[in-house]
């Protein structure tokens, strides 16, 4: 019997079966995972295998075969909800990242709508694994996350217009968890 998808084996052998062929963004799918293990401690003992599984399959949406509107972070929610995915992990990857920055910028705002944003520690964590971590994997503090984005994506572009906006939300949410962590700036 397969493992719950809110689970991270559950979620990381769901994310094996979509990402490998995409290269990079497996190795930065997998050290996001590994990232919010190491930040599980920002979150409820309870949350901590949902933080984990969110990050696995936080991607998910790249995948060719699960490519709807084009937008990751609504059609890997829905792909996981085809899947009966518990509902919490599903707004999570609806809403990783500052999603909603970037579904203004698509005119896909109501649509993302349908998955409400909840404002948690988990999120954070999420936000923190997924913005301190290279397109390759790498480990890179948030500014230099932050500006390889905006050189990778024209400016003009809607990531670059969505990450640019949504810069400050993305970062007092890193500082949020680097807080819960006992890490100073």
């Amino acid at each position: 019997m397969p493992s719950a998808l809110d689970t991270p084996q559950g979620a990381a052998e769901l994310a094996e079966s979509l990402l490998p062929q995409l290269g990079n963004r497996w190795l930065h799918t997998q050290a996001v995972a590994a990232r919010a293990q190491e930040a599980a401690a920002a979150v409820s003992e309870a949350d901590r295998d949902l933080l984990i599984a969110a990050a696995w399959l936080h991607d998910i949406g790249y995948a060719p075969e699960l490519r709807d509107t084009g937008f990751h972070p609504l059609d890997g929610a829905r792909h996981l909800e085809t899947l009966g995915a518990p509902a919490r992990l599903v707004r999570l990857v609806a809403h990783h990242s500052g999603a909603v920055y970037e579904a203004e910028q698509r005119g896909l705002s109501a649509e993302l709508a349908v998955y409400e944003r909840e404002d948690s520690p988990v999120l954070d964590a999420l936000i923190f694994a997924d913005m301190t971590t290279g397109p390759a994997g790498q480990s890179f503090d948030f500014d230099t996350r932050i500006d390889e984005i905006l050189v990778r994506y024209e400016p003009g572009s809607e990531v670059h217009n969505a990450i640019s906006k949504a810069r400050p939300y993305l970062g007092a949410a890193v500082e949020r968890t680097r807080g819960r962590l006992g890490v100073s700036s």
